[in-house]
């Protein structure tokens, strides 16, 4: 009888991790927007649920639905209240986690707004959040039942929608990325020039690899929200400004990090507009951006950099790719007995379920550097320095588009993880 019970369990467990999960069967086509608040200091963590929204559209993927394309520092998983199957999963990373690795996290205790979108259930649901830290492990989390016909969650169906228009209209949402661009920092007289920044940086995105051979998968929309003020502030200017999404440069005080921390306001400006991807332009000529997996992509569109920038920048918040450059001072983001979840780096953990396999047979592992311009991004090998730190962690090539800006393109691992990426979230 114990055989038989435990072949049953068995087979429930098999059942769950194979059976496909169809979207019709657990959704309609609408978004749930849960609204978390995270807060703590450098080594606590809490969750609150602040609000939860529904919205007139889901723009996100119908396929591969209870899969993680990466871990990510947090993951949110979707099940049904009645079965607990499985039916959503999703993955991000947030600022408050950037945060606690800050020296100001010592000494404060900070909360840090976030949004996230699943599918809307058609039956009572569990959502789950959970935060994970530096060696992955789960260190906060945050069970909630939500049943669809609550009348508290908020419906936005006849909100006023911003201005807005498509750039680039490939296919149906569905199959889609569907990728928003804000305007932050333009007055309501300047959204010409805020066109003129979108296709500018659409020209520059979709002219790398794999952007450009997979541009037919991508929707594109320039959401024209106006601010009373130009740019962003700049607090070690003590320049304070009045813009849509509250914009700021010296985010942890740090000069040339660009960010907004009014994540709640951000998406109501997106109310009403189907998307899944979102890129903040800023108006502004100083250097300066940030992205974050799963949160959003935000940069100047002025300066004489920018536009690479941007680019950098999309690789973290779309394909949660890492950074390839170091500090060179002793930082510590990496443990060498963890495998990091980013496709991009490795500690040699787990080198195998990387780019093992996109090594040329008598490369030698680690890598020494070339002099040779031709290969230094294309040469895959094992090149010590990455992810802030100089020993321990290595990258691809000798030089990526996510290690500096002036190489040309994506190294070819980084191409790759992107277009895992794209057809994950398309096909």
């Amino acid at each position: 009888m114990r055989r038989f019970f435990l072949l049953l369990l068995l087979v429930v467990a098999v059942r769950e991790t194979t059976a496909k999960v169809f979207f019709d069967e657990w959704f309609v086509n609408r978004s749930l927007r849960l609204d978390y608040v995270f807060s703590g200091d450098s080594v606590n963590q809490h969750i609150a649920l602040d609000e939860i929204v529904s919205l007139p559209y889901w723009a996100g993927r119908h396929n591969n639905l209870d899969s993680l394309a990466l871990f990510g520092n947090g993951q949110i998983y979707v099940r049904d209240a009645e079965t607990d199957i499985l039916i959503y999963a999703t993955s991000f990373s947030t600022l408050f986690q950037e945060w606690q690795h800050t020296p100001e996290a010592a000494t404060k205790v900070k909360s840090f707004e976030n949004c996230f979108m699943v599918p809307m259930p058609k039956r009572p649901v569990r959502i789950r959040v959970e935060l994970a830290d530096s060696r992955q492990r789960v260190t906060a989390s945050l069970t909630t039942l939500v049943d669809p016909a609550d009348i508290l969650i908020r419906k936005t169906d006849h909100c006023r929608v911003q201005p807005h228009s498509y750039v680039l209209r490939s296919g149906n949402m569905a199959r889609c990325v569907d990728l928003a661009i804000v305007a932050e920092g333009y007055r309501a007289d300047q959204m010409n020039v805020f066109q003129e920044d979108v296709r500018r940086f659409c020209n520059e995105l979709f002219a790398h690899e794999p952007y450009a051979h997979l541009k037919d998968r991508f929707n594109v929309i320039a959401v024209a929200s106006p601010s009373r003020d130009e740019g962003a502030s700049i607090p070690s200017q003590k320049v304070w400004r009045e813009t849509a999404l509250g914009a700021s440069f010296d985010t942890f005080y740090s000069e040339r990090y660009l960010t907004t921390l009014h994540v709640k306001r951000l998406n109501d400006v997106l109310t009403g507009i189907p998307f899944d991807q979102v890129v903040v332009l800023v108006n502004s000529n100083k250097y300066g951006g940030g992205g974050i997996y799963n949160l959003y992509m935000l940069a100047s569109a002025h300066h004489e950099k920018s536009l690479p920038v941007c680019v950098h920048e999309f690789g973290h918040s779309f394909a949660g790719l890492a950074d390839e450059y170091d500090y060179g001072d002793g930082t510590d983001y990496y443990h060498k007995d963890v495998e990091p979840w980013e496709k991009n780096i490795t500690t040699l953990k787990d080198f195998k379920s990387k780019w093992a396999d996109m090594v040329e047979e008598g490369t030698p592992l680690p890598t020494p550097k070339s002099r040779d311009k031709k290969v230094r991004n294309t040469r895959v090998g094992l090149f010590e320095g990455a992810g802030y730190m100089e020993k321990g962690v290595f990258r691809p090539v000798q030089d990526c588009r996510m290690r500096v800006n002036d190489v040309p393109a994506f190294c070819p691992v980084c191409q790759r993880a992107t277009e895992q990426m794209i057809k994950f979230l398309t096909e």
